[in-house]
């Protein structure tokens, strides 16, 4: 049996590290109630008597974050072009973390979205996993007349992605162990772009960021992106959002 139903929760403006470890707590107990159904799945088959169905959980997690860059795992730490000084005058912190991908910026005006989901309870393709969440923020931005699309060979939300002015506005980076999904995506809605300067976004120097505002001209209300964009979620995975 499988559970729809995600638990949507927005943490506000949260300290990045903050953020990791509830993200991990509420990873590594979705893990291990896996492990333990699977156990207890097992004893049924070897004739002993079934127990209460258990359902994994689902969570779909919004916030915001301080200034801080994260460099994944299969990133260079040198894509940050700050020293321990810099960092500090630009009052961002940085963290080595376990997710996929290279360098990114996480800062305030920049909508981030954490879905710590079961896979087994919507669909085990990681490729499609990541192409929905893309499909979600292409729909979200189309709702406020931006015609955005994919980069050939590269995850993530772009402008003119056809093009020599392919702009990012949206980057992704997950981790996956057992089909429980944690990290996610990161919209650029009013972020400071000027913090991206700081880095080589992605691991990829020849291509321009921006965000919703600097493509409106007008700054955006981030709880309205974040509405529009749980409903797109939560109709191209079919959940049940409580």
């Amino acid at each position: 049996m499988k559970n729809k139903r995600v638990i949507l929760q927005d943490w506000g403006l949260t300290d990045y590290k903050v953020a990791w470890e509830r993200q991990e707590q509420l990873f590594g107990e979705t893990v291990k109630l896996k492990a333990e159904i699977r156990n207890r799945q097992s004893l049924v088959v070897t004739g002993d008597e079934p127990g209460e169905e258990t359902l994994t959980p689902n969570y779909l997690v919004f916030c915001e974050h301080p200034h801080v860059y994260t460099l994944g795992k299969s990133g260079k730490a040198e894509h940050l072009l700050l020293d321990e000084a810099g960092l500090k005058e630009n009052k961002a912190a940085y963290y080595p973390i376990n997710r996929g991908g290279d360098i990114t910026y996480h800062g305030p005006g920049q909508l981030v979205c954490y879905p710590i989901l079961d896979l087994d309870n919507f669909f085990t393709d990681i490729h499609l996993y990541l192409r929905t969440l893309e499909e979600a923020v292409i729909l979200t931005l189309s709702d406020f007349g931006l015609t955005a699309g994919r980069y050939p060979g590269y995850t993530g939300v772009w402008f003119d992605g056809d093009n020599d002015k392919a702009r990012k506005i949206c980057a992704m980076g997950v981790r996956c162990s057992r089909w429980v999904t944690m990290h996610g995506l990161a919209l650029n809605v009013n972020a400071d772009l000027n913090y991206f300067k700081n880095i080589v976004p992605c691991g990829i120097d020849d291509k321009a960021v921006t965000s919703m505002q600097q493509e409106l001209g007008h700054e955006v209300n981030l709880n309205d992106v974040e509405k529009i964009l749980t409903q797109h979620i939560s109709v191209l995975f079919g959940m049940e959002v409580a």
